[in-house]
């Protein structure tokens, strides 16, 4: 039996060596149409191109008795790597006659990486931070497109100092919240102007399916190359409103940090052995920890100006609260017939897509249980 058994295991290793091989294989193509991609100015990601050959493969394994959600489960994450692979490969640049790129806070993390995305795409970037503000006013002069990317809490006076930028020059920020921003930049500067908020933080290895909301200002005509650039990137771009934007934000950002702040703060306040919570934890309560948990490895000035940012957070957080204590008072009652009522009203609310959060999120624990297992 162990001499059958050890016999089994050697060909699994040899079939694994050809998956290898395969994989190989794989990323050498996926590099030769990053090229092609690149010379053509085609996106990194297609959509409809990745939507339909997951299907056929997935429809493909199913005739071959093998299921079908193993075999997009190892395509997703090749693809990953894939795009990371092509963002390596440079980017063809849509406006060559572009003046200089002036990115403000271009040494910061996702400064940073706007930094790489336009030397990667060819354009002549020079940044600006506070050590080279007395230089601006001659970085400004041939400035044909500047980012502002500082925090959000100097945001505004950054802004408010950019008078004098060329009146072709494209102004945007990459803010967090749009109405306010966009507003001064409005006021300051007489060109082309765009809000933008990148829906990702700087560690992405890859654009390609991040979304970049844009929040129009003046002169789309003018800038209109530059959403074309970021869906080269790979970036899925979301036209919006700036304040329908800061509305959502507020449910989005404001209040799920500081949900995960408050719930944290309870956490080292109960004071429980974090180990033991670890090793009681299913995957998805070990999902929610690590959600709570991440939070606390960030920049609390960071998180403080985007949940203080507007008194629309503050008034949003304070219903939230009225709202919970009203939730207490169902269990100070011991009211379980309002509680399954609430409930039932809630589930409504949600409609169809309670089932597809439920299907999503099975799909997300299997992966999290998946690399639970591999640090144990």
């Amino acid at each position: 039996m162990a001499k059958e058994l050890l016999q089994l295991r050697d060909e699994i290793d040899h079939v694994d060596k050809q998956m290898l091989d395969l994989l190989e294989q794989r990323l050498a193509l996926v590099e030769k149409v990053g090229e092609v991609k690149s010379e053509h100015g085609l996106p990194i990601y297609a959509p409809d191109r990745e939507a339909a050959m997951l299907a056929s493969r997935r429809a493909e394994a199913e005739k071959r008795g093998i299921p079908p959600q193993l075999i997009e489960d190892i395509l997703r994450r090749t693809m990953r790597e894939s795009y990371a692979s092509e963002n390596d490969s440079g980017f063809k640049c849509l406006n060559p006659n572009l003046k200089d790129v002036v990115i403000i806070g271009g040494r910061g993390q996702l400064g940073g990486l706007f930094h790489k995305m336009f030397n990667l795409s060819g354009y002549n970037v020079k940044v600006i931070g506070r050590q080279d503000w007395e230089q601006s006013e001659a970085i400004f002069a041939n400035a044909g497109l500047v980012v502002v990317s500082v925090p959000i809490n100097l945001t505004q006076g950054v802004i408010e100092t950019l008078s004098h930028l060329p009146e072709d020059c494209i102004l945007c920020d990459l803010t967090s919240i749009k109405h306010a921003p966009l507003t001064a930049m409005m006021q300051v500067h007489k060109g082309p102007v765009v809000g933008l908020h990148p829906m990702f933080g700087p560690d992405v290895p890859s654009l390609a399916k991040q979304v970049i909301v844009h929040c129009e200002g003046r002169g789309a005509e003018h800038y209109q190359w530059l959403l074309e650039q970021f869906a080269i990137w790979g970036a899925s771009l979301c036209p919006m409103d700036a304040q329908e934007h800061d509305n959502g934000m507020t449910l989005i950002q404001a209040l799920r940090h500081f949900t995960s702040f408050a719930y944290g703060l309870h956490l080292s306040q109960e004071n429980p052995d974090i180990d033991t919570l670890m090793k009681l934890s299913s995957p998805i309560y070990r999902l929610e920890l690590a959600m709570v948990g991440r939070l606390f490895a960030q920049d609390p000035d960071l998180y403080g100006d985007i949940i203080l940012s507007s008194e629309q957070n503050i008034a949003m957080i304070k219903r939230f609260h009225q709202r919970f204590g009203e939730a207490i008072s169902l269990l100070d009652n011991h009211d379980k017939a309002s509680f399954v009522e609430q409930f039932n009203g809630v589930s409504n609310w949600f409609g169809d897509y309670s089932k597809l959060f439920m299907t999503e999120s099975q799909k997300l624990l299997k992966q999290a249980n998946d690399a639970i297992q591999r640090e144990g």
